[in-house]
């Protein structure tokens, strides 16, 4: 049984894009994205880490296209992707001009860095054209030298001021196709931009917390950051930075959603953090369950795995299948009635053939 949550606030209503066949803005599901770290020379590489990133749920991609020779194989990479791709882009228009003939289902680009208004002119021309919209990313580290004169560092006030400039340079071109997004490594001052932000444009939001570290505090950062600016209605597509995998950012990513019910999908999966009245090595049956359930793959069901006769039942019990350890053994409960009693060793090879018998059951109906 789905756990059922109502969200807690309303969407901030936005103008919508389409990112290649990806709505995003308006009333479209939030979506999830990631940025390949393969060299985008090595297209084999490039496209096998989007199949990788597709299958943990990423649903557009981003490539850094900083040379000729990455805009030379762009087209490759973007014929053969089963996701959206961005073209990353900085400083070089004429990259920009490439990748957006050679595919791209968004550019990724600030106006204001690539030269004269001829220059956004071009740009802009292209992206009408091929139908594309813009991003604009403002990044925290990497402001104009004159705002930081101007505010002393990357204030959220600097950031936004930063953000209208460039939009202001599409704008005056007659282009609205466009989306923000407002990156600091500091997740306070980044909830604070995009606060700011959220009440002078419609534009649609991507956020993110950048340069956010590796995977155990760029999780808690992105997850406390974003998941402050979610809860209140802003952003339309996410993307977790971590120094790692970016497979993980597409879940990680996806899991918060979930917990704010802004997505659905997917199983959940509940466990106890365990105490001293456990008599099963419960770190090992919830880590190897949780493995062995990502395998099979089973959406809209939810899971127990308890480790003691206190909450243990009551959980397992209100699942569709849970598990309650007891003295070297476990009850395994489907909604509510006690169908095993194994043995602690068995009960991961018991649990995970309950589910997927659970599995073939829904899939039948």
């Amino acid at each position: 049984m789905e756990q059922v949550v109502t969200p807690l606030s309303r969407r901030r209503k936005t103008r919508q894009i389409m990112v290649g066949n990806v709505p995003v803005g308006g009333d479209a599901p939030i979506t999830v994205q990631s940025m390949t770290k393969t060299d985008t020379r090595d297209v084999e590489a490039t496209v096998k880490q989007i199949y990788e990133y597709a299958a943990a749920g990423c649903e557009i991609v981003r490539i850094s296209v900083p040379t000729k020779k990455a805009g030379e194989v762009f087209h490759e990479i973007c014929a053969r992707s089963p996701i959206p791709v961005v073209a990353d882009i900085h400083f070089d228009y004429r990259l920009a001009l490439v990748a957006a003939d050679g595919g791209a289902a968004c550019l990724r680009i600030n106006p204001g860095n690539i030269g004269g208004q001829d220059r956004v002119r071009a740009v802009v021309e292209k992206a009408g054209e091929k139908g594309i919209p813009i991003r604009i990313g403002v990044n925290g580290g990497s402001l104009e030298k004159e705002l930081l004169e101007k505010y002393g560092a990357a204030t959220p006030e600097a950031m936004v001021e930063s953000a209208l400039r460039h939009l202001k340079l599409l704008e005056q071109e007659g282009f609205y196709n466009t989306k923000i997004s407002l990156k600091a490594s500091n997740v306070i001052r980044t909830v604070q931009a995009y606060r700011l932000l959220a009440t002078q444009v419609d534009y649609p939001f991507h956020l993110g917390i950048t340069e956010a570290g590796t995977p155990w505090g760029a999780t808690i950062r992105s997850s406390v950051g974003m998941g402050i600016l979610l809860a209140e209605g802003l952003g339309d597509t996410i993307r977790v930075s971590l120094t790692g995998a970016g497979q993980e950012e597409c879940k990680i990513g996806h899991e918060m959603l979930r917990a704010l019910a802004l997505r659905s999908g997917g199983f959940h999966m509940v466990s106890c953090p365990s105490c001293g009245r456990v008599q099963i090595d419960l770190n090992r049956v919830a880590v190897e369950i949780e493995q062995g359930l990502r395998e099979i793959n089973h959406e809209h069901i939810t899971y127990a795995v308890m480790g003691c006769v206190v909450n243990g039942p009551g959980e397992a019990m209100d699942a569709d299948l849970g598990v309650a350890g007891g003295a070297g053994e476990g009850r395994i409960y489907r909604k509510g009635e006690l169908i095993r009693k194994v043995k602690e060793e068995d009960i991961v090879a018991a649990f995970l053939e309950e589910a997927r018998k659970l599995k073939a059951e829904r899939a039948a109906v």
